[in-house]
């Protein structure tokens, strides 16, 4: 029996093992595939410039620039939004089968094919707003809202409610608890819904070629929001299928992933403190 259940034990974790090193060397193997086929076409010429079809040069700056300027912008509508839903959610609503199909609502809305949020954005906004930048990232924010609302609910059901009661007892009104109490104890699931959020607003493309077209103009940040332009995903499909240039895109999928890798640093990084800063 002892010998059964040691063969079971060794089995199962030959097989977790597996499956680590099976996870691990793909991660790698497409990380590397892209970082060897993309850094040698990026050059401070295809960065720092915008494409001219009269000297037959391509550049990407504008692509930079406008996914820069999506980011900011969705980040901007869908953090307050998701935020506010949730702590009403949690610490005012007193109907829990209204919170709960809202709950549920906001589960099926993270299902939904990133397609339809670009038809029904370019419905909604494109055709009032036109096709710009401001129409990808309200429809982003849409699409982007069930993620930041149900981390931030789950992180908020973490603080324990001896901390609520406490800041009660010594006279705190509910959102002075909320503001001072609850929110700095649940700081690292509202971060963790923004990672997940900056990382689907740089891998989108469906949903921006319905909204935010493809230019590649060279705006500032209000002209930008206000005119049509191609983010970096969206300016990979149009050089890998469109054009044929797959040396371009890989460039451009290197700069994404360096993009993605760097702002989980600064996340992590914003999460260190805000720790370093409670336990003070």
């Amino acid at each position: 029996m002892t010998t059964n259940r040691n063969v079971y034990v060794w089995a199962i974790r030959g097989l977790m093992w597996l499956a680590v090193g099976i996870t691990a060397a793909l991660t790698l193997f497409i990380v590397g595939y892209v970082l060897v086929q993309g850094i040698p076409n990026l050059t401070w010429e295809f960065i720092s410039t915008k494409p001219s079809y009269l000297n037959g040069t391509i550049g990407i700056l504008p692509d930079i620039l406008n996914t820069i300027y999506i980011v900011i912008a969705t980040l901007l509508i869908v953090i307050p939004l998701g935020v506010g839903a949730a702590v009403y959610l949690t610490e005012y609503a007193t109907n829990r089968k209204v919170v709960g199909m809202i709950e549920y609502a906001a589960e099926a809305l993270s299902g939904i094919p990133s397609i339809i949020y670009g038809l029904v954005g370019m419905l909604m906004f494109s055709n009032n707003f036109g096709t710009c930048l401001m129409a990808g990232a309200l429809t982003l924010a849409i699409m982007n809202l069930p993620t930041i609302m149900r981390n931030t609910q789950e992180s908020l059901k973490t603080v324990p409610q001896s901390y609520r009661e406490g800041a009660f007892g010594l006279g705190a009104g509910k959102w002075r608890v909320i503001r001072t109490v609850v929110l700095p104890n649940c700081i690292d699931g509202v971060i963790t819904g923004c990672i997940l959020s900056v990382g689907r607003i740089l891998g989108e493309s469906a949903a921006l070629l319905f909204t935010a077209g493809f230019a590649h103009s060279l705006n500032g940040f209000f002209d930008g929001l206000s005119s049509a332009g191609a983010t970096l995903t969206v300016a990979l499909y149009v050089y890998a299928k469109e054009d044929g240039e797959f040396g371009v895109a890989f460039g451009i999928a290197a700069i994404l992933m360096v993009l993605a890798f760097g702002i989980n640093l600064a996340a992590s990084a914003v999460t260190k403190y805000f720790q370093k800063k409670n336990a003070v």
